[in-house]
């Protein structure tokens, strides 16, 4: 829209502040951020340079304009477009515009509820052959179990059984190699040359068109196979476009793949650890859970009609999510000037949406950091479901939001039946990466 050229923002976090902090915002930038809502409001900006504007919200006016009410008016940021899509090419992910929409209406069908439920019995089978790996009777750092059963759960629903262990631990290496210099890119821009300088951006360039042979190896085995496959891959292979009825090339699926894997896999190993650590630190809590699947399970075996009648598991991943929101924050560009609440701002103005913050935010929660998975029950729910974006909102919300729910449901579930939790963490620590990923929490696992 046009507006006049007088432009105004949120209360301004001084420049000089924000180099003062600066080492401590590149650690963690978390705690930074709540003392800056604190101070200045549900929004504040940054000026950088003459004319550039930096926004942070947690402010769900904000949010529900930015990423629902007026979505075609912001895109993703440099941030998302530039560095992410430099090692995950252009998938569902990183890719703005037209050529999004075309990829999310090619690719929607497959993650239609229909389908999901096709996969199910092989998702549960899986989480089978991953749980009986748990550590009995020992204190474990929760991430790395949760973590190699996410990746193990997620590679074999993509590609069902049909892949090595050894080329799935290098694809697992790589992802997380790739993830950990990537945050450096983002929070030491003034790095750049010495990182291209010192080999470091060709070093993880390298890796990453290794991970796309590695796949398009999967692909070209799949290609040539005469078996029958039930998994998303092959689901992913018989899409059509809609205006030609042609394939995804090699290229675009390789893209897609890796998008899937990393979403699909970290987001929910962290969900899986913040959730374990809250059944052991609430045994009254655990002890509902374990209730429910045992009421369930005596009134069906069908594993669709399971998941369905899992009403208080899924309000206890809901409260961790709303805690620990995996994916904590998000951005946008606005591409024409634009006016947002009360502020007129210019087009190119950065806006950054602290999911994590606008989850704690006392405007919308009462009693913000309490763990109360009753807030997701009955006639609570509607109301926190107004605040609560776990998987991000309007037209670019995670396509896989139901592959994830249906995931965490079995594993926890499963872990649950088998075994009692324990938490040996007091404070629950993370690092906030491109997602929020727990950091030495703690967790027992006896026999049930």
């Amino acid at each position: 829209m046009s507006v006049g050229k007088k432009y105004n923002y949120p209360n301004q976090l001084s420049i000089f502040r924000f180099f003062l902090d600066s080492e401590g915002v590149r650690k963690n930038p978390i705690p930074f951020h709540k003392r800056y809502f604190d101070k200045l409001g549900d929004s504040f900006s940054l000026k950088i340079g003459f004319s550039k504007h930096l926004i942070l919200s947690r402010d769900n006016e904000i949010v529900q304009y930015i990423l629902v009410k007026n979505q075609k008016n912001y895109h993703k940021s440099k941030f998302q477009s530039f560095y992410l899509s430099k090692y995950l090419g252009k998938g569902l992910l990183t890719s703005d515009g037209d050529f999004w929409l075309k990829q999310r209406r090619l690719i929607q069908p497959a993650f239609h509820k229909q389908k999901m439920n096709m996969l199910v019995e092989n998702m549960n089978k899986a989480i089978s052959a991953e749980i009986i790996n748990l550590k009995e009777n020992e204190v474990v750092n929760a991430f790395p179990a949760m973590s190699q059963l996410a990746f193990n759960f997620v590679a074999k629903s993509l590609f069902e059984f049909s892949i090595s262990e050894e080329k799935l631990h290098r694809i697992k290496f790589i992802i997380e190699e790739v993830q950990k210099f990537l945050v450096k890119e983002i929070r030491l821009p003034h790095k750049a040359l010495w990182f291209s300088l010192s080999g470091q951006v060709k070093t993880h360039l390298k890796l990453a068109q290794e991970n796309n042979r590695i796949i398009q190896e999967i692909i070209e085995e799949r290609n040539s196979s005469n078996d029958d496959f039930n998994d998303l891959l092959n689901m992913l292979m018989e899409t059509r476009y809609e205006d030609n009825g042609e394939s995804m090339s090699m290229e675009q699926l390789i893209d897609e793949i890796k998008v899937l894997f990393i979403a699909g896999h970290e987001t929910t190993a962290n969900a899986l650890t913040f959730t374990l650590h809250f059944l052991g630190r609430y045994p009254e809590v655990q002890q509902k859970v374990f209730d429910e699947i045992a009421e369930i399970e005596s009134q069906t075996d069908n594993i669709i009609e399971q998941l369905q009648k899992m009403v208080y598991l899924n309000a206890v991943l809901n409260e961790s999510m709303r805690l620990y929101s995996p994916a904590w924050i998000t951005d946008r560009q606005n591409v024409e000037d634009d006016i947002v609440g009360s502020y007129k701002i210019k087009k190119g103005t950065l806006i950054g949406v602290s999911f994590y913050e606008l989850h704690r935010n006392p405007k919308y929660w009462e009693n913000p950091d309490a763990f109360i998975p009753e807030r997701f029950l009955g006639e609570q729910k509607k109301q926190s479901m107004q605040y609560f974006y776990p998987f991000g909102a309007g037209p670019r919300m995670c396509i896989g939001a139901g592959f994830a729910i249906y995931e965490m449901c079995l594993a926890i579930s499963q872990i649950v039946k088998r075994y009692i939790v324990k938490s040996n963490t007091d404070k629950v620590e993370f690092n906030p990466l491109v997602t929020l990923k727990p950091v030495n929490v703690e967790v027992s696992f006896s026999k049930r």
